[in-house]
């Protein structure tokens, strides 16, 4: 971070003195930082500008996910939910993220059954009782990103793959709880998995979190198989999403060799993801999107 005079402006453009602004928070990050702690920087600490701007995305963000959980049911393609989302993204004047991103064909991800993340919609997969599905929505409204994602029962799911489901929300609920200013990632990542051996599943491990806002994929990485107290120094403004991908069997994945994105649990048995799209705050978190 460049050094600044203490009666400059501060570097997050608030138009107040640095002394009185930032000043105190840079000098508790370079306390962690000497002590050999992964720190922010100043490119990761949110403005409240920027604040503002990345919420009104993530309204956009919420509405749609609200649309798809009103219209989803056994019977509809996957495709349809691909057009809902692009339709109802459009409709309020915003961008799907997820379209040709580094080459994905669709607006949103549908992920079923053993499928893990990152699944194609298509005319052909249609929703049958019995399924479990994500659906990952990701928006753009005037430039600022916004990203979370929900499970959907389909008819009569059976027991177990409820049971997945349901842990998985609680996992990212029990991670939640640790995310306050000057916690570790990894108090979040423990929480996480440990809740998950506890009930007998597995956290992904190559695929986590990321930070959000200002681009799709921002740093931090995140993991949720990380130990208390180690990755990333959490501070007000960061900005991130909770997101596990708990599966039922091994946490190993597969990426599918013909469309280079689906991403299946390598014994085939179900996996369950829920996120959320997080802001660090001075005494706790804010939940932005949904």
């Amino acid at each position: 971070m460049r050094i600044i005079n203490r009666n400059s402006p501060c570097w997050c453009g608030s138009g107040q003195k640095y002394k009185k602004c930032h000043y105190d928070f840079d000098q508790k990050l370079a306390v962690y930082r000497n002590q050999g702690h992964m720190v922010p920087d100043h490119s990761m600490i949110k403005t409240p500008a920027q604040i503002e701007k990345i919420k009104e995305s993530a309204k956009v963000n919420i509405a749609i996910l609200d649309y798809v959980a009103a219209h989803i049911k056994e019977g509809i393609t996957t495709e349809e939910i691909d057009q809902w989302v692009h339709t109802q993204t459009t409709r309020y004047g915003a961008i799907p993220a997820p379209l040709n991103f580094d080459g994905f064909p669709k607006s949103v991800c549908t992920s079923i059954n053993e499928v893990v993340c990152h699944g194609i919609p298509s005319p052909d997969v249609v929703l049958k009782s019995g399924d479990i599905i994500n659906v990952d929505c990701s928006t753009i409204l005037d430039g600022y990103f916004s990203d979370s994602s929900r499970m959907f029962l389909i008819g009569d799911v059976p027991e177990d793959k409820k049971r997945l489901v349901e842990v998985t929300r609680q996992c990212m609920y029990l991670g939640l709880e640790q995310v306050k200013p000057w916690n570790f990632l990894g108090d979040m990542a423990q929480a996480i998995n440990d809740f998950a051996k506890q009930n007998g599943y597995q956290v992904v491990q190559d695929i986590g979190g990321h930070g959000v806002g200002l681009e799709f994929h921002e740093d931090p990485w995140v993991s949720y198989v990380a130990s208390k107290g180690t990755e990333m120094l959490m501070a007000p403004g960061m900005m991130f999403t909770i997101e596990p991908m708990i599966n039922m069997g091994t946490w190993d994945v597969v990426v599918d060799e013909k469309d280079g994105w689906t991403v299946r649990t390598a014994d085939g048995k179900p996996s369950a993801q829920w996120e959320i799209q997080v802001l660090v705050t001075n005494d706790g978190y804010e939940v932005l999107a949904y």
